[in-house]
């Protein structure tokens, strides 16, 4: 059962949103279907469902929320464990979708920034991607049994790794994000996640020091 924000109706008022017209019907089942890739856990249609309901919260505060609302519906649709040009590769199916609709180079080039975004490891600098990073982060600052759930999901994905690679790996980027002055970057996710996401993830590293074996 598909969420209704994620229907074929809500990626077409996307697309027309963006570019006044919207891609072959068999773009969107092509990507439904990646996000039901049966090695998926969390990077799925849960995730991009909850990615796009934080967005009907913020979307006022984007300059170009459909933009933004297009780089959420791509920026996990290529997802492999073992890869990491994850990012890349969904920004670059993105760019061919909008370049095949007539966008411009500077919209397809917002496009592929906003995924490029994603992948966490500077701090965003547009406001546009200031809010999409937030809205990718949200579930550190989800309650502690969504968290919770989040949690197993990664690990289901992470499953081929041996399970004191995966505590300390898993350690290291979730301290990277507690020393940030702030994990998130926009005002609206700081008042209302910042600390739920900070408890969160000290709970996560205290368990993932207790499962790391003694050196």
């Amino acid at each position: 059962m598909i969420e209704p924000n994620l229907s074929l109706t809500n990626w077409n008022r996307s697309w027309s949103e963006l570019s006044g017209t919207t891609p072959h019907p068999s773009i969107y089942k092509q990507l439904i279907d990646r996000y039901s890739e049966p090695h998926r856990s969390y990077h799925t249609l849960q995730h991009l469902a909850e990615c796009l309901e934080h967005l009907s919260s913020v979307r006022s505060l984007c300059h170009n929320s459909a933009e933004v609302e297009i780089a959420l519906w791509f920026h996990d649709v290529v997802y492999d464990s073992h890869q990491h040009d994850n990012e890349a590769l969904s920004a670059r199916w993105a760019v061919q979708i909008a370049q095949g609709l007539g966008l411009s180079t500077e919209v397809c080039e917002r496009l592929r920034s906003l995924i490029l975004a994603t992948q966490h490891d500077t701090i965003p600098q547009t406001p546009d991607a200031k809010i999409l990073v937030d809205i990718d982060l949200a579930i550190l600052g989800a309650s502690e049994t969504r968290f919770d759930l989040y949690e197993k999901q990664v690990r289901q994905e992470y499953h081929w790794v041996p399970e004191d690679q995966f505590c300390k790996a898993r350690r290291q980027i979730l301290e990277r994000f507690l020393a940030r002055p702030f994990i998130y970057s926009t005002t609206y996710f700081q008042e209302r996640l910042e600390q739920q996401a900070r408890s969160n993830l000290l709970r996560s590293i205290s368990s993932a020091t207790v499962r790391l074996p003694e050196l």
